[in-house]
């Protein structure tokens, strides 16, 4: 006869002292998802550590606080995107190149990060800590980056000469919208669901649309 405590002895641990059996990079895609389902608030450690399969003092343990874990998986989501849009406006080109280079790449990552879209567009909603660190961290530096471009194409007339944060949203309002599919379709009810069709088809199909519109011809 097996020994009770032998058999609990090999049986995965359970409960509060549940270890992690996740690498951490599938525990921070688990914890971007669940933050842009739910929202930060409605976050709760407890949901985390159901989703992760971990023991509820798991996410105060290894980071510290449900918000430092939200920095985590922030900084994990958004991690190459700034050195992706700095490769592109250092390629040789001139500002329009830069520009249009830059949106259309900021399209095609925003079309294949559902996710991360949805928290960016949540979170930008809401005057908080967590905006303030959006700001700092991603959405100033992206903005650093392609200004001079922007301002440039101002100068010589390509552009209208509004506030930069129309320009901001005419476009990265587009860009975040992608993550709309249910809404999409609802509108499109006869064409194959988003999920279906080709993300960067799709990104560039709008990313040449707000240029077109953003940028005027040269001459006029």
């Amino acid at each position: 006869m097996v020994d009770g405590n032998r058999r609990a002895a090999k049986s995965p641990a359970r409960g509060k002292y549940a270890p992690a059996q996740l690498d951490e990079g599938e525990i921070l895609r688990r914890g971007l998802d669940t933050f842009a389902e739910l929202g930060y608030a409605a976050t709760t450690v407890r949901e985390l550590a159901r989703r992760l399969e971990v023991s509820h003092n798991f996410i105060n343990d290894r980071y510290g606080s449900k918000d430092n874990f939200w920095r985590t998986v922030v900084d994990f989501a958004m991690r190459d995107d700034q050195d992706d849009f700095d490769h592109q406006l250092a390629k040789s080109g001139d500002d329009d190149e830069h520009l249009t280079g830059v949106i259309v790449q900021l399209y095609r990552r925003s079309a294949n990060a559902s996710a991360k879209n949805r928290l960016l567009a949540d979170e930008s909603t809401r005057d908080s800590d967590r905006l303030d660190y959006l700001h700092q961290r991603f959405i100033q530096p992206f903005w650093d980056s392609i200004e001079p471009a922007i301002n440039n194409l101002i100068a010589v007339g390509r552009i209208p000469r509004v506030p930069p944060h129309v320009l901001y949203t005419a476009i990265t309002g587009p860009a975040l919208a992608l993550a709309q599919a249910p809404v999409a379709d609802r509108l499109n009810p006869t064409a194959a669901p988003v999920a279906q069709q080709d993300r960067n088809d799709m990104a560039d199909t709008l990313s040449s649309l707000v240029l077109h519109g953003l940028l005027r011809p040269c001459g006029q």
